[in-house]
């Protein structure tokens, strides 16, 4: 099949194959930009092109964050990963799968196939391993002639990875470390949490690069370009450069390391690396510092890299163990394509994200909005980007509702509905968006409290009880009543999609507070509140008899009630039936379903009449709405030629245009873990995966 694929990779050109998920090599997927390394939204390095030696790697917000590959086979050196040197030729690109833990790339060429795999264990079931900032490289190399070769591999991490722009200053030094040879780079003078903001870089912690002892690894940090050069003509590198401190763009130092191979046959010889990054504290959390998860019990940067070495083994295992489970399951929910398109948003959703040890040790995940406005624990984004961690760990949703709830009943926050955010990434120092603190200006009452109130139902729900809305009754009680009194039809005011400015009588607005009033009147069932729960039960259903006569259109139901011949997408009814209330009768969705397919575009659904620009997880949520695979997938099928055929590289964005198909804004956010949401269709699979967590 890769002698196959090769040849059509010659004549396609420019053309790179997409094989994600194990599927036929016809079946070709282009990412828009791939995974590499993807810990949180500080060490986050992505490809922006087809190939991997046809550009430089950059972090997720398109700044230049190079890391650089090289295979030296019977003398001559070829390029696996990055566009420098110029003079060095690339090996063959034949290959590309993107699993929801591992980018595998394939190349072949001078008698040799080489793998190379990015693994971010990013398993959900398991927080300490999860929190760990390390992904590791790992070389494969195999002859294919029949003939025996001499290869050698070689990898440069620069020092840009510790700055936010490249004038600023770098020191470097290789730490000792029991069974590795570790190198290091950071800022010469560290300032934690002294910045915030979206389109911004670390520049505090350390990057690190360790190689087992046993590899027997020849290493040097120097500017790029001597061991590049060393490495191309066979000899060692060269030592490590004693002019430091110094800024990135002066001769942009990086942190090298060659690994001999010897003679390699039919037998693969392989070598691995990890990457890493310790950011010392990661968060501020109403004026008080956060350590990350891993380092919650004091542990240091040597010992999550002694950790990562010597879990190698197992966790390689169990990366692949779970990615074969998963996408199997995503192709039996949704088929073969929305399997490659979950697994492309797995690492990006999770990555969106820090995961910290709280005041009291227990586990915070924060997310940042990617290029919307750089917001920490923003409730209309964790809310799209809940089904991921519904299905694969709840834990993590009450680890990210936890913070915004504390705040909710800290005092500080004094209105009678949600909260919009915690602050600006990364310091979660009290809501900075709309009025603040102070007015009700620009905020979304409606939006924040009913995302709010269904995450709450559907947590009780997987969990089978309702202790963790126990914890916070008074702030749940009181955003019942706000919606009570103001979601059936709801004031000018925002919602998520607060690009498309303030709207009155909003009719999906309303249906999420519909929704989220009959998931409070679960939640009091669960907790012994026995006449609120009939009497918010008997409010949610009224309500929903109202809004199907409000919101009525003949063929389909209106943006808004006020406004005959507009249309929406309904993506908040999707909770109706994931939770089961069957507040609305089955003919609402049906109608919607049918009215959706007459307006679908080259490249997806249109959020509403107004404009054709999209939003990917709603358009999921939409399509989970259809109770037929054929329904579902006329609506997956334009978003996932839009994957393939997007003009922009970037990460996935999840706003963008259903006519050419750019970016309309946002990319690497969290909230594309909304394309889950297929997957809690189906209770015994939710379940299952749900429950394993738990284990």
């Amino acid at each position: 099949m890769l002698h196959r694929l090769s040849t059509i990779l010659t004549l396609l050109g420019a053309l790179s194959a997409g094989l994600t998920c194990g599927v036929a090599a016809e079946d070709r997927f282009r990412p828009p930009a791939v995974p590499l390394v993807t810990c949180d939204p500080y060490f986050s390095v992505w490809s922006f092109a087809d190939r991997l030696t046809d550009d430089a790697t950059h972090h997720w917000t398109g700044a230049k964050q190079s890391l650089t590959s090289m295979v030296r086979v019977d003398g001559k050196a070829y390029r696996l990963m990055g566009n420098r040197p110029e003079s060095v030729p690339a090996l063959d690109q034949v290959g590309l799968q993107v699993w929801p833990t591992r980018t595998v790339y394939e190349f072949e060429g001078a008698g040799v196939h080489v793998t190379l795999t990015f693994m971010t264990p990013l398993l959900p079931g398991d927080l300490d391993v999860l929190s760990r900032p390390a992904t590791y490289l790992t070389w494969q190399v195999r002859s294919l002639d029949g003939a025996s070769h001499t290869v050698a591999i070689y990898f440069d991490a620069s020092g840009e990875l510790a700055v936010d722009t490249p004038e600023q200053t770098v020191a470097w030094r290789h730490d000792d470390v029991p069974g590795l040879k570790v190198m290091r780079v950071g800022r010469d003078r560290q300032h934690p949490l002294q910045r915030r903001g979206d389109d911004l870089r670390i520049d505090w912690g350390y990057a690190y690069v360790a190689v087992p002892d046993s590899f027997a690894p020849n290493e040097t940090i120097t500017d790029h370009h001597s061991p590049r050069q060393s490495f191309m003509a066979g000899t060692s590198l060269p030592p490590d450069d004693t002019h430091q401190p110094r800024a990135v763009d002066d001769g942009l130092p990086v942190m090298a390391v060659s690994m001999d191979l010897g003679q390699v046959a039919a037998q693969p010889a392989e070598r691995y690396l990890i990457l890493a990054y310790d950011d010392i504290w990661s968060i501020e959390y109403l004026n008080q510092r956060l350590r990350a998860y891993w380092r919650r019990d004091g542990t240091k940067a040597s010992d999550l890299l002694q950790w990562a070495a010597r879990d190698y083994a197992s966790l390689s295992e169990r990366c692949r163990a779970f990615d074969e489970s998963l996408t199997a399951d995503l192709k039996r929910q949704g088929g073969d394509e929305y399997a490659r398109l979950a697994s492309l948003a797995y690492r990006q959703s999770l990555a969106a994200n820090k995961l910290v040890a709280g005041p009291n040790g227990e586990p915070f995940f924060f997310p940042k909005e990617n290029f919307s406005n750089g917001c920490i624990a923003t409730v209309d984004v964790i809310y799209p980007g809940a089904p991921l961690l519904l299905l694969l760990n709840p834990k993590l949703l009450e680890a990210q509702l936890v913070p915004v709830l504390e705040y909710a009943r800290s005092g500080r926050w004094h209105f009678p509905f949600a909260p919009h955010d915690l602050g600006t990434y990364p310091l979660a120092d009290g809501q900075v968006y709309g009025g603040r603190e102070q007015t009700e200006e620009d905020q979304m009452p409606v939006e924040e409290s009913g995302n709010m109130l269904i995450l709450v139902a559907a947590l009780a729900k997987i969990e089978g009880n309702a202790d963790f809305a126990q914890k916070y009754w008074p702030v749940l009680a009181q955003w019942a009543d706000y919606l009570k009194k103001e979601g059936l039809d709801p004031a000018n005011q925002l919602c998520t999609d607060d690009f498309a400015g303030h709207l009155a009588h909003n009719a999906n607005l309303s249906l999420k507070a519909i929704e989220a009033l009959a998931g409070y009147a679960e939640l009091c069932k669960m907790t012994g509140h026995s006449d609120d729960a009939a009497a918010y039960g008997k409010t949610a259903a009224d309500f929903a008899t109202q809004w199907v006569q409000m919101a009525n259109d003949g063929d389909h139901y209106r943006l808004a009630f006020d406004k005959p011949g507009t249309w929406s997408q309904k993506y908040n009814l999707v909770w109706d039936t994931l939770l089961g209330y069957k507040l609305f009768p089955s003919t609402v969705a049906e109608t919607e379903i049918k009215f959706y397919k007459s307006k679908l575009g080259r490249f997806g659904l249109p959020l509403d009449n107004r404009k054709p620009y999209t939003k990917l997880d709603w358009e999921l949520w939409t399509a989970t709405l259809a109770t037929s695979p054929a329904d579902f997938q006329a609506i997956l099928s334009p978003i996932y030629n839009w994957v393939s055929e997007s003009p922009t590289r970037v990460p996935l964005t999840d706003w963008y245009w259903t006519t050419d198909g750019k970016q309309a804004g946002f990319q690497a956010r969290s909230v594309v873990g909304g394309v889950y949401i297929k997957m809690l269709s189906d209770p015994e699979i939710w379940s299952k995966w749900a429950h394993a967590s738990a284990k």
